[in-house]
């Protein structure tokens, strides 16, 4: 998980054929070292396909996913455990680095209140079972915390960390999302530099979703932090531009974030090269100025 990825919702949420065929030469296209698979539908993933695409592109990938309702691991573990069990090993069948994400719960999954000790010992118990399961298969587990509209469990670097330490699997890491963080952290640098001992992952998202550079993230503070700790992982762009309906919903993308992944690709994708070069998180194309 190096350099500079992108997620399949730019240009698709579903992992079909022909869903899969569009995001990999779209990736491919626009100069990505990895693809982030949107693995929501782990049955219907037709693994060997993927991995044969994914390897005809010479492109590695990480995948992701939210828990269904129905496998949320706060209050169905086994079912959790199940579900997770199963998307590993589609991952692992892909040819992925990692399984990431909202591994611990479900996109929407807020109870009003503050998350009680059953609840968070049951995601720990899932967290430790799934990154056992994960490194049988050679794969990294990683845990991203969301914000308090989509989940009440873990808002913030912090509480990331301190489930990973409870746990304290060795493959387990913390993704971050600058989205979130701007909602949740007392500045993007504090959460930054709160994960740092475990931060190998960043969605880089923009405050309102949409085309990184035109929103209110700060990202000379993002990418500075992210040199300042010498972070060494994968930087994914995410703007979501294709969404299914139950997706929308629980992500509370109502309106278009852009016009298109074109718009977003074109005048987002350069900006956050731009900083990523100008931080020394990427290096700068042989020949550019």
């Amino acid at each position: 998980m190096k350099g500079f990825g992108v997620h399949t919702s730019m240009w698709t949420m579903r992992w079909d054929a022909e869903g899969a065929a569009r995001a990999i030469a779209a990736a491919k296209a626009s100069g990505m070292d990895f693809l982030e698979i949107a693995l929501l539908d782990p049955s219907s993933t037709d693994a060997a396909l993927g991995r044969r695409l994914l390897e005809q592109a010479g492109l590695p990938a990480v995948c992701s996913l939210g828990l269904p309702q129905a496998v949320w691991a706060s209050h169905n573990p086994d079912g959790a455990i199940a579900f997770l069990t199963l998307a590993l090993d589609r991952c692992a069948g892909l040819g992925a680095l990692a399984l990431t994400g909202v591994t611990y719960g479900g996109i929407g999954e807020r109870s009003g209140l503050p998350p009680t000790t059953a609840e968070l010992d049951n995601v720990a118990r899932v967290i430790d079972a799934a990154a056992r399961i994960a490194r049988g298969h050679g794969l990294a587990f990683g845990i991203e915390p969301v914000n308090r509209y989509e989940t009440h469990l873990i808002n913030t670097a912090a509480q990331g960390v301190a489930m990973i330490e409870r746990v304290g699997a060795d493959n387990l890491f913390l993704h971050l999302d600058t989205y979130h963080m701007n909602i949740e952290e007392k500045g993007a640098a504090n959460g930054i530099i709160a994960g740092r001992d475990h931060l190998r992952y960043i969605h880089l998202s923009e405050s309102d979703r949409g085309t990184p550079g035109e929103g209110t993230c700060d990202w000379d503070e993002i990418f500075g932090a992210l040199a300042a700790i010498g972070f060494e992982g994968g930087l994914a762009m995410e703007s979501f531009v294709n969404m299914p309906p139950e997706i929308a919903h629980g992500l509370s993308v109502w309106r278009p974030v852009a016009d298109s992944a074109e718009e977003v690709i074109g005048r987002g994708l350069p900006f956050l090269r731009n900083k990523a070069r100008q931080y020394g998180l990427i290096e700068r194309e042989r020949g550019a100025a």
